[in-house]
């Protein structure tokens, strides 16, 4: 703290400049004396906060100041310092209080209450000891990295007194922490480890400080579903075919060795991220057999296999004669008022006999 240049009576300066010399000398406080004066324990406030510094005193001291290491402070009620951030706060028969607004970290250390009494200056000192919340400084960026690889993640973080670091992986299948280190080190990654991880930083002066860090693990394509499907001549039909990988999987569709192409007349193929749907809208003879469809990225390809095949079932086949009519609803067949006409004489003739 900066020194005020004021012109103060000669007898401040000369027990002001004997405090000084008797701080500069290592002077201890005998055990005695620890009583009077008697300054505070020491003092902990947060970075930003306010430290009040209170030394008791009786009607036995002539002369009293506070100063900062070798730097008066106030002496009386005479400022000798420039900073504007401490103030005078009391100075009467049984208290002389300094207050420091907005601490910081410079701030920290010893403060001395000198006294003066029967011409003999007497000192108690005291500690301001400035607690600063954590703060993460350094922290890796997002990584993508091929599975199998290594990842090695940082997390820097400064705070009074030293803040504990933790990495936790953020997912569902992960319990606790994963390291209680700056350092994160990840061998032979895979899949299932990708995602984030969050690094906090925390010294029980404020609440946890947490960043994160994203960790993308690329693989190649891997079908995951596949099947088979029947479908009756005339109807719709579909062959769907689930892959993960990453980057995304690109998909294509092949019958036997021929590349079926979007747009194609009859045919939708709708690709998405992790799947892939061929659309049969009218399925003809010729649309059954065998198709492969093929899944594939910058670290790999994948196929399987599937038949769409004409699906038989054992009821009896309806009949689309005259008085057979499609119910658009149901897909059903049913039979008209005919077929019920028949009917009526069989069961006539059955009662006969």
């Amino acid at each position: 703290m900066a020194q005020a240049k004021m012109h103060h009576p000669v007898s401040w300066v000369i027990f002001a400049g004997m405090a000084a010399l008797l701080l500069s000398q290592g002077v201890p406080v005998r055990s005695g004396d620890a009583t009077f004066p008697k300054a505070m324990d020491n003092v902990t406030v947060r970075q930003g906060e306010s430290a009040t510094l209170r030394c008791s005193v009786d009607n036995r001291v002539t002369r009293v100041a506070w100063l900062n290491r070798s730097s008066i402070l106030y002496a009386g009620n005479d400022k000798w310092c420039l900073d504007p951030r401490v103030v005078l706060l009391a100075n009467t028969k049984t208290q002389y209080s300094i207050q420091i607004q907005d601490v910081d970290v410079y701030d920290e250390g010893p403060y001395t209450c000198s006294v003066q009494t029967d011409n003999h200056p007497k000192t108690s000192r005291v500690h301001l000891i400035v607690q600063v919340s954590p703060k993460i400084t350094e922290i890796s960026s997002d990584i993508s990295i091929n599975e199998g690889g290594n990842v090695s993640l940082t997390c820097i973080a400064t705070g009074r007194p030293d803040p504990t670091i933790t990495w936790r992986h953020i997912s569902p299948k992960a319990v606790g922490f994963i390291s209680e280190d700056e350092y994160l080190e990840i061998t032979g990654i895979t899949r299932e480890q990708s995602g984030e991880y969050e690094c906090s930083a925390s010294n029980d002066v404020a609440a946890p400080v947490v960043q994160r860090v994203k960790v993308t693990v690329n693989y190649p394509p891997y079908i995951s579903d596949a099947k088979s499907t029947g479908v009756p001549v005339g109807q719709k039909g579909i062959l769907l075919c689930e892959a993960s990988a990453v980057p995304s999987a690109d998909f294509q569709w092949y019958k036997d060795d021929k590349r079926l192409a979007e747009g194609q007349k009859g045919l939708k193929v709708e690709n998405k991220a992790f799947f892939s749907r061929l659309t049969f809208f009218n399925v003809s003879e010729q649309d059954y057999g065998n198709y492969t469809c093929v899944a594939s990225n910058q670290l790999g390809n994948t196929n399987a296999s599937m038949i769409l095949y004409e699906e038989t079932t054992t009821a009896l086949t309806p009949w689309k004669g005259p008085g057979a009519v499609h119910d658009g609803n149901s897909g059903a067949w049913r039979r008209g008022g005919c077929v019920w006409l028949l009917a009526l004489p069989l069961a006539q003739l059955a009662r006969q006999f």
